[in-house]
């Protein structure tokens, strides 16, 4: 089984992970903004409505931006509130893959290193071993499993003085977002030594009237135990989890009263570099390499190299990214980038400034980037905007083949079989934010520009006022947005096919 098959075995568990509770959210309304056609790609009057015909009647509250265009000329099709600046989200994260593309090249690889800072004779290092992160965002269990064989094959058998870690080659952040909860997987640490995206998988069963806890750095193959991050029940009802640092762990307590029987949940480290660290101390030891517990350093002395892991290359990644969603990958490749193009590092709200240059150097636009994955709520761009910089020069050649491919539903969110047109596009959603931008081929080839944004940031902030995972409302909100993209969707795929 190859490592890149785990890698993503990992991010779909990663992302599958639900939480123990969530807040009840209002009724579904029964809204149908325009009637569906008969038959796929089929043009019917209610297609010939006007955008803001259609956006009343989805149901979707706050404001919404949409605009569409021809993806080779740039020509306005359509378009709705185009200059309306609303968070992007997740859609971010389109901007960010070509920003790193073209400031690294779809080539690049991150390097995770093993020196040796020490002389080495008859398999015995008479110095340090010390663990090098390049920044890798995707690295996984799997991988330090295999770095940890080279290292087994070099004949290497004792280490006399220390294990360090280094993880400088990224800024050193506790989370990506401040804003967001504790607990939530999607906004770990970043560092430039990064495992399992820094989250450690917590699972729970219960025996005997107890609760029997593993807290590991599971992957596809491996499922190692890790003491860095800890965990406690609570004889409670709420808070759900609780944080505190340990000073070099974390410490979590989690309520009893909502465990259930049993369950499982990722949960962020903000330790990553120690983590890394202990994972691969473990594989070591199964070849009978046994090494101290790791001790963070700042600064890399002058040593040979004995092992070296690849990532895949950047093109391969920021697909995996962009379909995943990851945000860790997102923000260690727009900072890579801007170090790149600085040559400095830089932190993460200045780093997203110079995207936030970039993209108006690049396409002649306005956004604000707060970050690099759109997980924060800060950034702002419109769907005018969004859509210039989709059809500039060489954009559609580098992001069209590398997007998720967005199936067609039917009322029932059924896929459409055989769908004549084909939709290449970023999702983004955060709690009654809801974007989606990208392009469509129809089935006679002509290629679109599309953006749609949409927001309620009042209902935002007082869900932000609850401290729930998803106030009420949110799921309402994000279901009528996701119906008002399928109309449009499937209405500019009808109304735009050279054939009709």
């Amino acid at each position: 089984m190859s490592i890149q098959y785990s890698r993503r075995a990992v991010l779909s568990a990663l992302l599958s992970g639900a939480a123990t509770v969530g807040l009840a959210d209002a009724p579904l309304t029964s809204l149908r903004p325009v009637a569906r056609p008969a038959a796929a790609g089929t043009i019917t009057p209610e297609m010939r409505q006007t955008l803001a015909q259609v956006v009343e009647a989805s149901g979707v509250t706050g404001q919404v931006g949409i605009v569409v265009a021809d993806a080779k000329t740039g020509a306005i099709i359509d378009q709705h509130d185009p200059e309306i600046q609303q968070p992007p989200a997740s859609v971010t994260k389109a901007v960010t893959a070509l920003y790193a593309l073209e400031a690294l090249g779809a080539d690049y690889r991150w390097k995770t290193r093993i020196f040796a800072n020490g002389p080495v004779r008859d398999g015995i290092i008479d110095g340090d071993l010390i663990l090098v992160g390049g920044g890798n965002p995707n690295l996984v269990t799997d991988d330090l499993a295999n770095l940890a064989q080279l290292v087994a094959d070099t004949g290497l058998k004792e280490v006399r003085g220390g294990f360090q870690v280094y993880d400088n080659a990224l800024p050193n952040l506790d989370e990506i977002d401040e804003t967001q909860l504790d607990h939530l997987g999607y906004n770990p640490a970043l560092s430039g030594l990064n495992l399992n995206f820094n989250r450690v998988h917590f699972e729970w069963k219960r025996q005997s009237g107890s609760y029997n806890v593993t807290m590991d750095a599971r992957s596809e193959l491996y499922r190692p135990e890790v003491k860095i991050a800890r965990m406690q029940i609570v004889d409670r009802s709420a808070p759900l989890y609780t944080y505190r640092d340990g000073g070099n762990f974390d410490q979590w307590t989690v309520a009893k009263r909502a465990l259930g029987s049993g369950g499982s949940r990722w949960l962020p480290v903000r330790y990553p570099a120690l983590y890394a660290g202990e994972v691969f101390a473990t594989f070591a030891r199964s070849h009978g390499l046994v090494l101290k517990s790791p001790v963070e350093i700042t600064a890399l002395p002058n040593a040979p190299v004995i092992a070296v892991h690849e990532s895949a290359n950047l093109r391969d990644v920021m697909r995996d990214m962009l379909k995943y969603s990851t945000n860790l990958t997102a923000e260690a490749a727009g900072l890579a980038a801007t170090k790149t193009l600085t040559n400095q590092t830089r932190g993460l709200r200045t780093s997203a400034l110079g995207m936030t240059r970039w993209a108006k150097d690049r396409a002649g636009i306005g956004p604000e980037f707060a970050d690099h994955s759109g997980l924060g709520d800060a950034s702002r761009i419109s769907a005018g905007d969004m859509v210039s910089f989709l059809t500039a020069e060489n954009v559609k050649a580098q992001l069209f083949p590398i997007m998720k491919n967005i199936v067609m539903r039917d009322d029932n969110k059924k896929p459409i079989k055989n769908y004549p047109a084909i939709v290449q596009a970023k999702t983004g959603t955060l709690n009654f934010v809801s974007s989606l931008a990208g392009y469509i081929r129809t089935a006679s080839g002509r290629e679109l520009a599309f953006a749609i944004f949409a927001a309620d940031l009042e209902a935002r902030e007082r869900g932000k006022i609850t401290g729930g995972e998803q106030p009420v409302g949110s799921i309402t909100f994000n279901t009528n947005a996701k119906r008002l993209q399928q109309v449009l969707l499937q209405r500019w795929a009808a109304l735009n096919d050279v054939a009709n």
